[in-house]
């Protein structure tokens, strides 16, 4: 059975409830890693800067207590690999319509941000 390890559960607490519930039956059925949750002012800033993000401070959905944004990556990551995260991306809308959560993936944007779920 797949864990989380001691990072990914920190970031998956600083998330919004609906998005705990999509990670922890994800990891039943799929090994996943947390990237990220909440993003304060300098790591959103330093994510915007570095290509990461499209957006600044305070705009993302990363921005707020509890996060309305997880990032996540298919274990091990390999960022070439976009069958494994359309895999994923394929539990989690699955997971999130059982439960009756609505989101948005980022593998939907323009820009194909294949790790984004975001709480709509």
């Amino acid at each position: 059975m797949n864990n989380f390890g001691l990072k990914s559960l920190k970031r998956i607490k600083e998330c919004h409830i609906d998005l705990q519930t999509i990670a922890y039956e994800l990891i039943k059925v799929m090994d996943v890693t947390i990237l990220c949750g909440h993003r304060n002012e300098i790591d959103q800033n330093n994510a915007f800067i570095n290509g990461k993000s499209k957006l600044q401070w305070p705009q993302s959905k990363h921005n707020v207590l509890p996060s309305l944004a997880i990032d996540i990556a298919p274990y091990p990551i390999d960022w070439k690999n976009i069958d494994k995260f359309n895999e994923m991306c394929d539990h989690v809308e699955r997971i999130a319509k059982d439960k009756g959560i609505k989101i948005r993936l980022g593998r939907d944007f323009s820009f194909k941000d294949y790790p984004h779920v975001e709480i709509i």
